[in-house]
């Protein structure tokens, strides 16, 4: 049985289709991510699997249950980690942990076990009867991460986890989420990282303008999609020398003030780039190269 089951999901507002027909089927056990620019539906199809805003058409199941019929039994065995803190700040580490419990009707010794794991996955153990406003932000999320596995879900939700952290937050939230991946919990990322992405899901699916326009590994979707190299060259004269070179044998695209050349022959191009004395550097095809070129390079707020 799949965690999730989606089926022609749709949701209109004021006559226009934000989520326009997806089908998504994520296994249990798999980790799952869920990318698109500002505005493709990502978020108003996570409320829809969460029971939070109303289905127009289609068909949801989660851990087996429809939603929202069953929004009460799916909630009790799912965590979410939401894209803002909503930490109670009135409230110690620990005493948020203990008072998200008590929503699930845990208490007594196992509870006490329970919390002390969490503390020490999320590497909080000294900050127990920290107050939250004096945590920085990586702790912040590693305690918001620990307090939706409070329930031990089977299913994690987790909506740009890692937005605004530094690397090395980064890094250790992201060995957190390996080591659940590990013990067979099932988690979906949302994310504006395709580096982070790429690096953790085992699939990904590209949703735009409500539809999902893409959907398989990483890797896949780099071979499918793009070249296997890319040169990367932003000194001034790069515009008129690449439009002047209508026989470049590569495809191109200019991001913000920096130039893209998309190659399966790279050095045929580094040679010509060094000849015409342009700095230029070569790195392997990315999820971000795949991401600009099915979602398109112009800027959505």
């Amino acid at each position: 049985m799949p965690a999730i089951g989606i089926r022609g999901l749709r949701k209109c507002y004021n006559g226009v289709a934000v989520v326009d027909g997806v089908d998504l089927t994520v296994p249990s056990g798999e980790f799952f991510g869920l990318l698109g620019p500002n505005g493709a539906g990502k978020t108003t199809t996570l409320r829809m699997l969460l029971g939070l805003t109303p289905i127009d058409e289609g068909e949801v199941r989660v851990l087996g249950h429809p939603v929202p019929e069953c929004e009460r039994e799916v909630r009790l065995r799912l965590g979410v980690v939401p894209q803002f803190d909503t930490l109670d700040p009135d409230f110690t580490v620990a005493e948020n942990l203990y008072t998200y419990a008590s929503y699930f009707g845990l208490s007594g010794p196992a509870l006490e076990r329970r919390v002390g794991d969490l503390l020490e996955l999320a590497n909080l153990e000294s900050r127990r009867q920290s107050r939250i406003d004096t945590l920085s932000g990586g702790m912040k999320r590693r305690l918001t991460l620990a307090r939706a596995l409070v329930n031990a879900p089977e299913l994690v939700i987790l909506d740009e986890p890692t937005t605004g952290l530094d690397p090395q937050a980064r890094h250790h939230l992201w060995r957190q989420l390996r080591r659940l991946r590990e013990r067979g919990v099932t988690l979906v990322l949302t994310t504006h990282y395709m580096e982070e992405a790429e690096e953790l899901c085992d699939r990904v699916a590209i949703i735009d303008r409500g539809r999902i326009i893409a959907c398989d590994s990483p890797r896949a979707l780099i071979a499918a999609h793009v070249e296997p190299w890319v040169i990367s060259l932003n000194t001034p004269s790069a515009r008129q020398f690449l439009a002047e070179r209508g026989d470049l044998p590569a495809r191109m695209h200019e991001v913000a003030d920096t130039w893209l050349i998309y190659t399966a022959d790279p050095a045929a191009v580094r040679g010509t780039l060094e000849a015409a004395g342009l700095a230029h550097s070569t790195r392997a095809g990315n999820l971000e190269d795949v991401f600009l070129k099915l979602t398109g390079h112009e800027l959505r707020d």
